[in-house]
């Protein structure tokens, strides 16, 4: 795989004129970009029509969560813009919903388990009884189960989920850091190079590349760094 591909930059940006104006900035270094909740509701969606038309890989980061005719039928129109990932919540019932209305198309759903701004304290929390490292094989059995393209995780719990589900899993990996960059409001994060070594199909990065003075630089020291994990 080009590792190219392998670097999904989240457009995590205010609007589509910002968007579109770092798509430009990075050129063809950049081949594959996240559209999320702040960009979808101003014009995401058509950005990333027209992302697709350019060539561009986009991941649509909804993490979808409904009942399972709402979700079947939602994932069937969005399986036609041609986006090459969507996400929803790792839930069992959710996950064979978003099976049905994306077969047949060349889109991959992907569940989410444990969001990496979450620890076993935010679990317990939210009511859950099972901790991070409890959870997050439990999902990655369900999305096998599902039958849905991949799994969304940190870095940090891939060991885990290879040793629950073996090594054909697609593991997508937020979380990201490269050594030396502020964490902001992640708590399980690993560098680039450590996530490509623990076994990270793609790797998603936002502010180390979107929000750096030089973002084309950002992401080739990135792709320098990924180069040498190999």
């Amino acid at each position: 795989m080009d590792l190219r591909d392998r670097v999904i930059i989240a457009l995590d940006l205010p609007d589509t004129g910002a968007a579109q104006a770092m798509v430009d900035r990075l050129g063809d270094q950049g081949r594959f970009y996240k559209i999320g909740y702040e960009l979808a509701f101003v014009g995401g969606i058509d950005l990333a029509r027209a992302l697709i038309a350019a060539g561009k890989h986009v991941f649509l980061d909804l993490k979808l969560h409904d009942i399972p005719n709402t979700i079947e039928k939602g994932v069937s129109q969005i399986a036609g813009l041609g986006a090459r990932f969507l996400t929803v919540h790792a839930y069992p019932q959710t996950m064979r919903a978003a099976a049905k209305g994306a077969a047949g198309s060349t889109l991959s759903v992907l569940g989410v388990s444990v969001l990496t701004s979450m620890d076993d304290s935010d679990l317990v929390e939210a009511g859950y009884a099972r901790t991070v490292a409890e959870m997050v094989p439990l999902r990655a059995r369900q999305v096998m189960a599902a039958g849905i393209g991949g799994l969304v995780c940190s870095a940090t719990d891939i060991e885990v989920v290879r040793a629950a589900v073996g090594p054909d899993l697609l593991l997508v990996t937020p979380g990201i850091r490269p050594a030396g960059d502020a964490v902001g409001d992640q708590k399980r994060i690993m560098t680039p190079r450590d996530a490509i070594r623990a076994g990270a199909d793609h790797l998603v990065i936002g502010r180390p590349i979107t929000a750096a003075p030089d973002p084309a630089g950002a992401l080739a020291r990135i792709l320098d760094e990924l180069a040498s994990a190999k």
